[in-house]
């Protein structure tokens, strides 16, 4: 913990000054890479935006937090900088991040520090290798980078390539995402199951309210040891791309998905985007009001008990590709504003 900590440190830190002097009309990007830290910082028109991590602390590395371009972090604290009020379940969701429950029996979504014991030796764990592409520029910024899928052991599953893409355009935020996993020396079987896979953990205002009492982060920072009902500030809404709604959104498949509310008062919309040519589109969502904002296009079965499971195998050296596109906006966006930048995401190459 000590690791995160000061982790969630230096990100303060560096936004606070990193924001000064800035231009609100520079739309340019520029990546910051730290390499005694562990991660890259990324800032479009000198305010930040998000930042990569990979410390061996965690599980994965992720983007983490995200950022609207009026600043706002429209992803939760917990567990890496935890905020009173916030809920502090699901240790394993961070930021964004990309992964899967079932790839050869192993679970690499639901791995983190708080694992049993009993339960770790079919845990996953994707390692980053290597920042094969850093480039800042006028009007995006890209960084291309190297993962390995490890389970205990030491035997590598999968050899993994990311290439993200950010990008800035008035009070909006872009972060493409095109990523590859190759089987290594085996096959490889993704079981069918909803516990996957391009993830994004919301910030409180953004859950839907609940009935049920939950677990927040204290005033002290810490776990709440007796579960309560809180929907104080709780405004999200989803809206699937075929007009559905609410938590009504999860299990269903489509190009896009967005979920709008407010955040400390300040209107907000994350959206994602899948493109056409990314595997197994159209996706289906893993949608949930508690906060997990999660595209899955691996399940099947999972999400509809009508249909047979999806089995997806990779012989060795095999690849299969995805990409996406996350969106973050200042302002509530409604169907046909996202339909556009949908539209215009699904013509590029």
């Amino acid at each position: 913990m000590k690791t995160i900590a000061l982790i969630g440190l230096a990100l303060a830190l560096g936004a606070g000054v990193l924001a000064l002097g800035a231009s609100p009309g520079d739309q340019a990007v520029t990546l910051i890479e730290k390499p005694a830290d562990r991660r890259v910082d990324v800032l479009v028109g000198g305010q930040p935006v998000t930042s990569y991590l990979y410390p061996a602390s965690l599980e994965k590395p992720v983007l983490y937090p995200l950022r609207t371009a009026r600043g706002t972090v429209v992803t939760r604290g917990f567990p890496l900088e935890p905020k009173p009020g916030e809920r502090a379940d699901h240790p394993h969701h961070v930021g964004h991040w990309f992964n899967y429950g079932d790839v050869n029996g192993y679970d690499f979504w639901g791995h983190s520090s708080e694992t049993p014991p009993e339960l770790r030796a079919k845990a996953g764990t994707i390692v980053h290798k290597a920042i094969t592409q850093i480039e800042s520029g006028a009007s995006q910024g890209t960084l291309s980078v190297e993962a390995d899928w490890e389970v205990p052991g030491g035997d590598v599953l999968i050899h993994e390539q990311t290439r993200f893409v950010f990008a800035g355009h008035g009070a909006e935020r872009s972060i493409d995402r095109t990523t590859t996993w190759t089987a290594a020396n085996q096959r490889m079987v993704f079981g069918d199951t909803k516990e996957g896979a391009f993830g994004i953990r919301v910030a409180r205002g953004l859950e839907h309210p609940q009935k049920e009492a939950e677990v927040f982060v204290s005033a002290r920072g810490e776990k709440e040891t007796v579960p309560r009902l809180d929907n104080t500030g709780v405004t999200g809404r989803y809206l699937a791309s075929d007009g559905t709604t609410g938590e009504a959104v999860w299990g269903t498949t489509g190009p896009w998905m967005a979920l709008s509310g407010q955040v400390g008062g300040s209107p907000v919309t994350i959206a994602i985007l899948d493109h056409p040519s990314s595997y197994n589109h159209p996706t289906y969502w893993h949608a949930r009001g508690y906060g997990l904002f999660a595209a899955n296009p691996l399940g099947r079965h999972a999400f509809d008990s009508k249909l047979p499971p999806r089995t997806v195998t990779l012989e060795p050296k095999q690849s299969v590709t995805f990409r996406f596109r996350i969106l973050l906006a200042d302002g509530e966006m409604t169907r046909s504003q996202v339909q556009q930048e949908y539209d215009r995401f699904s013509q590029e190459p």
